[in-house]
């Protein structure tokens, strides 16, 4: 199984492509990604799983544009996000990815991150129509 010093390593071995790390407590990192984007990814430590976490924005305050976010949010789980999912953390949108420690190596672990950032990349600007709403 993973250990917590097998995640740090994973993360020191992206600082060579831009990305920074800090250990905010014992197996609990916030990840920067590099470049324009400017969000933290949460990684936590808790096994069985390791959990990487994005607060993407506030919910809005209508009923209405929430039940269109929500739409849109469930429409994005299931044709654009590979591994993680868009979720309602009481007034966030969160986007969330669990893998198994078990079995858990770099190439599994930097390819969820990826895929995370790739995927806030790619829809922050339809989501941020929401977020202006409010």
């Amino acid at each position: 199984m993973i250990t917590r010093e097998d995640v740090e390593s994973f993360l020191d071995r992206m600082t060579a492509e831009g990305v920074t790390h800090e250990e905010v407590e014992q197996g609990l990192w916030t990840v920067r990604p590099g470049g324009a984007l400017e969000f933290d990814v949460v990684v936590s430590y808790t096994p069985p799983v390791l959990l990487l976490r994005v607060k993407v924005m506030p919910m809005p305050a209508e009923a209405a544009e929430i039940a269109a976010l929500s739409r849109r949010l469930l429409e994005l789980n299931a044709t654009d996000l590979l591994h993680g999912s868009y979720g309602i953390d009481g007034d966030a949108v969160v986007l969330t990815e669990a893998l198994e420690l078990s079995h858990l190596d770099y190439e599994e672990f930097r390819a969820s991150y990826e895929s995370m950032t790739l995927s806030l990349a790619s829809h922050m600007r339809e989501l941020a129509s929401f977020r202006e709403v409010r």
